[in-house]
């Protein structure tokens, strides 16, 4: 299991150190990812924590969703009740004013946030998410070479979690931060 990734060093880190940094966590990452997308079977998942199930994908046993492909983020790290996603913001994420479009943002904050719950949960047990509220506080655009949304749980109960998480770039600047209520239950038998 990886340790949980802080957004700048305490030490005074300096930008092109940190972009560095992350850049080579990301190619660890992929060089560890199955080529192929798609979505675990349930047989895959059977028996396996959430916690578990997560970082199966980061082991390249389990596959990677398409949507990270699309958008052009993956999975950076997980921990119990806090999972770390990593983006590229592009040209082609922008909307009509030039910026990057705030359904960018949400996809990846809300991947952090369902991803923190998900490390929280027993064999047997799913999410979905109930209520996503998202702040965007500075504009984005592909000028900044990469960002993180770093979701943490801030409750788990038998029902229902809540999670947050910020957007971050790797001087450390906050670009919009989010919050969630997740309904979790039971899944339903395999047939």
């Amino acid at each position: 299991m990886q340790e949980a990734v802080k957004p700048t060093s305490t030490s005074g880190e300096d930008l092109a150190a940190v972009l560095a940094r992350w850049q080579a966590e990301e190619a660890a990452v992929r060089a560890r990812l199955r080529p192929e997308q798609g979505v675990a079977r349930p047989e895959q998942l059977a028996g396996k924590t959430g916690l578990q199930q997560m970082q199966a994908m980061l082991d390249g046993e389990l596959p990677a969703p398409p949507i990270a492909d699309t958008l052009d983020f993956l999975l950076l790290s997980v921990a119990p009740g806090q999972a770390v996603f990593q983006g590229q913001p592009r040209f082609r994420h922008y909307n009509p004013l030039g910026t990057v479009h705030g359904g960018w943002f949400a996809t990846l904050l809300d991947s952090a946030l369902g991803c923190a719950v998900h490390t929280t949960l027993d064999p047997g047990r799913g999410y979905t998410t109930l209520e996503l509220k998202l702040n965007l506080v500075r504009a984005l655009s592909d000028r900044v070479p990469l960002v993180r949304a770093i979701g943490n749980v801030r409750h788990v109960g038998r029902q229902m979690a809540t999670a947050e998480a910020d957007l971050v770039g790797p001087d450390g600047k906050l670009y919009a931060h989010a919050s969630t209520t997740c309904l979790i239950f039971d899944l339903p038998p395999r047939r």
